[in-house]
């Protein structure tokens, strides 16, 4: 699957013109706060870009990541923004962090693949990379198959994503058997 590109659903059609442009929350600690600035600088250049809230950190603050990344999260979760976008020195922390909050999904990818199936199989909101782990020329080009992506919730990976959306559920047990 590597080379081709995503069958964006929106509008039906393949043409980034096509698609809505998304409001984008980022944020970082410390470890990412450069890669942050320069995908947020590329992120406001794209034309599948509506608007970029950056939610922190700068290079001269202590904070560390698990308030970031929720707070880029919440905004994704109560719609102010459309996705996030975090970055840590491994990606992992913020995904974690993000995923404490209800109604998100977040990964860490660093492929093509997983970037794109992220969205496309999974609906996930938010996607984390890791400073220390992938270059920033392709982390570029990652997040421009990210916002190329779009998920169709009549596929069947709808009745998944719907089975994780469930596991939120107060008292719900998981169950290899429960539709």
């Amino acid at each position: 699957m590597t080379g081709r590109s995503p069958r964006p659903t929106e509008e039906g059609t393949s043409s980034e013109r096509a698609l809505r442009p998304l409001h984008i929350a980022v944020g970082s600690d410390r470890a990412g706060h450069a890669y942050k600035d320069a995908l947020a600088e590329h992120l406001r250049g794209h034309p599948l870009v509506a608007s970029v809230l950056d939610v922190g950190v700068d290079s001269h603050t202590p904070t560390a990541y698990p308030p970031i990344a929720a707070a880029a999260a919440q905004l994704v979760a109560d719609g102010t923004a459309d996705r996030a976008l975090l970055v840590c020195h491994t990606g992992l922390g913020v995904a974690i962090a993000a995923n404490k909050i209800a109604g998100i999904r977040a990964v860490t990818a660093h492929d093509a693949m997983s970037v794109r199936a992220s969205v496309q199989s999974n609906n996930a909101q938010v996607l984390a990379f890791g400073a220390g782990v992938i270059g920033l020329a392709l982390a570029k080009h990652l997040v421009g198959d990210w916002l190329a992506c779009r998920f169709d919730p009549t596929s069947p990976a709808a009745q998944k994503v719907q089975m994780i959306t469930d596991l939120e559920r107060p008292g719900r047990m998981a169950s290899p058997h429960t539709p």
